[in-house]
C-alpha cells in the first residue's frame, strides 16, 4: 500500500492582517506547518489554527523561524546554533501548548524560509533544530528537505524524520530547490504539478529544471497554501493520488 503525507504551511496571519488560503485549503492536506510568532501569526491566531487543524483532523506540526517578522523570516541571520535551539525550543513550546489546550497531539517540526533553507547545506544549523526537538520532545518528527543536512542531523541526533519533496517547486540537476530569484523556479502549470507529484510518490523521480531524471525520496509533498491557485492546485493532487489508489494520510498515523 502506497501512502504519502500532503503538508502546507498555514497560520500566517497576523493580527487584522489575514494570509493564506487556509479555511479553503485545510480539507486537502493531511498535515500543517503553523507559524510559530517569529515569522508570522500571534497567540490569537495560533489558537484559531490549531482549532481547524482540529475540526479538519489534520495534524500539526510547528513551523519555527527565525525571529524576522519584517522579511516573514526569509532573510538569513547570523544566528549562533545556541541562539537557534533555544529559539526553537521556545517556538515548539508555543504551539505545543496550543494543542495541549485543544487536546491535540504536535506530529512534527518544519523550519521556516531562512532557517531551512540554511539547515539543509549547514549541519550545525540543522543540527540545533535536532537537538531542541528532542529536547522537547523525543517523539516528534523533524521535517527534513530530502537528502539535505537536515537528514544527517536528525539521524545523528537520534530523532525521527520525514523526507520532503516540494509539488511546485523546480529542482537543479543535484537534486536541490532553483532559487526562487531564478525563472521557473516556481510551477504553475496545476497539471504539470499533479503529474510530478504523482511521478515522484509512484517512482521516486522527477524532472529537474533542465528535464533530466532525478531520484527523489519522500513521505512528505509539500504545497504552498500561498501561491495563486493553491487550491485548485491542492484538489487536483489530492483528487490524481485517491484515483491512483495512493493512501493520503498524516506521515505520523500509524495503520
Amino acid at each position: 500500500m502506497v501512502r504519502i503525507d500532503l503538508n502546507s504551511d498555514m497560520g500566517e496571519s497576523f493580527g487584522a492582517y489575514t494570509m493564506g488560503h487556509d479555511e479553503q485549503l485545510m480539507p486537502f492536506v493531511t498535515s500543517i506547518n503553523l507559524a510559530c510568532g517569529f515569522h508570522a501569526s500571534d497567540p490569537r491566531n495560533m489558537l484559531r489554527s490549531v482549532q481547524l487543524a482540529k475540526k479538519h483532523a489534520v495534524a500539526v506540526g510547528a513551523h519555527p523561524s527565525f525571529p524576522d517578522l519584517v522579511g516573514f523570516g526569509r532573510r538569513n541571520m547570523a544566528a549562533t546554533p545556541e541562539e537557534i535551539k533555544a529559539d526553537t525550543i521556545y517556538q515548539i513550546g508555543a504551539l505545543w501548548a496550543f494543542c495541549r489546550a485543544e487536546g491535540m497531539r504536535l506530529q512534527h517540526v518544519k523550519p521556516h524560509g531562512a532557517l531551512y533553507n540554511m539547515a539543509a547545506a549547514d549541519i550545525r544549523i540543522a543540527t540545533a533544530i535536532a537537538e531542541a526537538i528532542r529536547a522537547v520532545d523525543p517523539e516528534l518528527f523533524m521535517l527534513c528537505l530530502g537528502k539535505s543536512q537536515m537528514v544527517e542531523a536528525a539521524k545523528k541526533v537520534g530523532v525521527r524524520y520525514v523526507e520532503e519533496a516540494f509539488a511546485d517547486r523546480a529542482y537543479t540537476n543535484e537534486g536541490t530547490l532553483v532559487p526562487r530569484s531564478k525563472p521557473g523556479a516556481v510551477i504553475h502549470d496545476l497539471g504539470l504539478v499533479a503529474e510530478r507529484v504523482l511521478s515522484i510518490v509512484n517512482h521516486q523521480r522527477v524532472k529537474s529544471i533542465d528535464s533530466v531524471e532525478i531520484p527523489i525520496v519522500a513521505q512528505t509533498i509539500c504545497v504552498h497554501g500561498d501561491t495563486p491557485g493553491a487550491v485548485e492546485m491542492t484538489k487536483l493532487i489530492r483528487k490524481r493520488l485517491e484515483e491512483s489508489s495512493i493512501v493520503v494520510a498524516p506521515f505520523g498515523q500509524t495503520g
